[in-house]
């Protein structure tokens, strides 16, 4: 007859085996997902453009923001950050980046969607006149 922590001890060990399977099979059922997003912007209207007195040129834009995002939620996900971007070169800098506007999709149900919008953040070109001195 075994003692108590002979039996204690199987019971453990069984026990952690069995955690350790359910998470392989947890971890592994993410892997088989394929996420096929679709997202597509167009740009309406530009709204105005400004050149500063400092040099900087600015540009507000209207735009249409249509996705389907649905197939990025699975058990594992509890929300989806999305952003547009803009990207665009200068004589200065080969690349440029301006975030133009982001959101937090908290659930499947809300991740298929169409916006009509503005750039929620300014869209500025930090370009700089050369000041004789």
């Amino acid at each position: 007859m075994h003692s108590f922590g002979y039996r204690l001890n199987g019971l453990l060990t069984f026990a952690v085996t069995i955690l350790a399977l359910m998470c392989a099979i947890t971890s592994l059922s993410d892997n088989f997902n394929t996420p096929s997003p679709s997202a597509e912007i167009k740009i309406m209207n530009i709204n105005w453009f400004q050149k500063q007195p400092q040099g900087h040129d600015e540009v507000s834009l209207t735009m249409n923001v249509s996705a389907d995002l649905q197939s990025l939620f699975t058990w594992n996900t509890k929300q989806v950050f999305i952003f547009v971007a803009a990207e665009y070169e200068t004589r200065k800098n080969s690349l440029n980046q301006v975030s133009l506007w982001d959101a937090i999709i908290p659930a499947k149900e809300h991740a298929k969607f169409w916006i009509h919008t503005s750039n929620k953040y300014r869209f500025v070109d930090q370009v700089k006149k050369a000041v004789n001195g």
